[in-house]
């Protein structure tokens, strides 16, 4: 197996959630929306994780706002990238699997904008040899293509195996091992009962990073 190790962004890299919180404190203080508004934002997030076109649909109907969910969802894009952060010691797991002669790529959904400016302002776009957004290629995950391209643009190919972290049951590690890689889930909480093919599980990031190293020296 080659030492190709590709990573999912959100809730696997960076810290969505907190972002999130951070997001939605501003939101509700602009629009006055008090903290039983903000709590109604956060538990939204935190119970489905919907889609941001049907977050902000929910979000402008109830609380009656006369942005459009376009501007409003455009508006978030542009805010998020500035409020993320890495996971505590992603990044120098990250270099040490690069020092270590790894290949690391970055496999994310998402719009173009939201996903590029995450990948830059946290540093990933420089920690990482090459990566794919689904909103750049124009293909999802689960579907391999998207894969494949993360692993071409790291100097790499699927038909030699890897490794694939994430934190979505579906896209991550369906699509991954869909695409001929072994899996690390990174369990969040937020699949609760769901059963699981993913060859190891953790519950931090760097742990992920962890088994890859040693799976690799004990091959």
């Amino acid at each position: 197996m080659q030492r190709l190790a590709l990573f999912d962004l959100d809730r696997t890299l960076i810290d969505l959630d907190a972002a999130f919180r951070r997001w939605a404190k501003e939101f509700a203080e602009r629009h006055r929306l008090g903290a039983e508004g903000l709590a109604w934002l956060v538990s939204q997030n935190q119970e489905t994780h919907p889609h941001r076109e049907v977050f902000f649909s929910k979000v402008r109907e109830r609380f009656a706002l006369a942005e459009s969910v376009e501007e409003l969802w455009a508006g978030y894009r542009r805010r998020m990238p500035q409020l993320v952060q890495c996971y505590p010691g992603v990044l120098t797991g990250l270099a040490d699997l690069r020092a270590a002669g790894w290949r690391v790529g970055i496999v994310t959904n998402g719009m173009a904008d939201n996903q590029l400016g995450k990948l830059h302002q946290t540093g990933l776009a420089d920690a990482v040899d090459g990566y794919a957004v689904s909103g750049v290629e124009g293909i999802r995950k689960p579907e391999t293509g998207l894969f494949e391209i993360a692993a071409q643009r790291c100097g790499a190919s699927l038909a030699e195996g890897g490794w694939m972290v994430g934190d979505n049951l579906i896209a991550d590690i369906q699509g991954a091992r869909s695409a001929g890689l072994r899996t690390v889930w990174v369990d969040r909480g937020t699949w609760p009962g769901h059963e699981h093919q993913a060859d190891h599980v953790v519950t931090d990031t760097t742990k992920a990073i962890g088994i890859i190293q040693g799976r690799h020296r004990w091959s």
